[in-house]
């Protein structure tokens, strides 16, 4: 059995560390305490096994054993279900790595089944047993914690992201190309990420505190989960910033593009308009040359005196002709 953690605990403390999960339900039994039992990719035949031991309902089993489940709660009679998404930001890659947590919370137990190393509960099961009165308000404590700590590490994914999101706005109008659109766009997918796996936590807050007085749980806990419920809107208000930031940097980047497309077309053009004016300048004393040069006899003006001084003054009005008006145009 994949078991990273198996204790049982009384009025907050931990009195036995099971070496099985038969022991676990054994201490449960004769101290009539809470179990808390943290698995890590168990196998469907040893989730069964726990399923089957504290009537895990068959529906979360089969959320928890086939995975890439959205952020959600699910009540089952007095039994809850809740997945969780919790997220790392990877510095090297600039891109955030989620995992995933399903956390079964009974009258008197808690499983918690991780496909990822992330989060580390040890983190939270450290923080509870060095408060025995807050781990004496049962499983709904640890609900809490885990629940906290999954929002407190969104924290550093969140600044991660915001770095990010500065460095593209530093970049926008001094770069402007395809590389930093498909970064925008990236990034972009990445918060959108984020949010799928931060936003339903705010309805799963509120409806667990919509059921606190029907339920019975204790007042502080609701205080708790409130506080938890603040963290995640302001979550939800910054990821909300971020995409709206990323769109209009994605909008103005793409006109920035086009318009240094645009700039480098009409460049273009000027140079072409250059080229061919000098070309038509250079064409009318070769006009004028290539007749001249055709040596037939019967041409008058070769035995006129001004003949050679008349082509040439032709060939210059030709050019000036051309010039003036192509400056005239602004083509040259």
């Amino acid at each position: 059995m994949p078991i990273i953690d198996s204790a049982v605990y009384v009025d907050g403390f931990r009195i036995e560390n099971p070496a099985s999960l038969d022991q676990t339900f054994e201490y449960m039994e004769a101290h009539g305490g809470m179990a808390w039992i943290g698995l890590l990719r168990p196998s469907s035949e040893e989730l069964e096994r726990v399923a089957a031991e504290f009537s895990l309902h068959p529906l979360a089993v089969e959320d928890a054993l086939s995975g890439h489940q959205r952020s959600k709660l699910e009540r089952y009679g007095g039994n809850l279900f809740a997945v969780l998404r919790p997220a790392r930001y990877d510095d090297a890659t600039e891109t955030v790595d989620f995992g995933e947590l399903h956390v079964f919370v009974g009258a008197d137990y808690v499983v918690t089944v991780r496909q990822a190393e992330v989060p580390d509960l040890s983190r939270v099961r450290r923080r509870l047993e060095g408060q025995p009165e807050l781990l004496a308000r049962g499983p709904e404590a640890v609900l809490y914690a885990i629940l906290d700590e999954v929002v407190d590490q969104y924290d550093p994914v969140a600044a991660g992201l915001q770095n990010d999101v500065d460095e593209i706005e530093d970049q926008l109008f001094g770069v402007g190309d395809a590389e930093l659109t498909q970064r925008i766009y990236e990034l972009a997918r990445e918060v959108i990420h984020f949010q799928r796996a931060t936003e339903p936590l705010r309805d799963m807050l509120q409806a667990l505190l919509r059921g606190a007085d029907k339920y019975g749980v204790d007042i502080e806990l609701q205080r708790s989960l409130r506080d938890v419920l603040d963290h995640v809107l302001r979550q939800c208000d910054k990821l909300g910033s971020l995409r709206a930031i990323l769109d209009n940097a994605l909008t103005v980047n793409a006109t920035l593009v086009t318009q240094r497309q645009t700039d480098t077309a009409l460049e273009q053009n000027e140079q072409v308009k250059k080229i061919s004016g000098w070309a038509a300048i250079l064409f009318g004393p070769s006009l004028v040359g290539a007749i001249y040069g055709m040596n037939f006899k019967n041409m008058p003006e070769l035995d006129w005196t001004l003949g050679y001084p008349m082509a040439l003054a032709l060939m210059a009005a030709t050019s000036l002709g051309l010039w003036l008006t192509f400056k005239h145009k602004h083509w040259l």
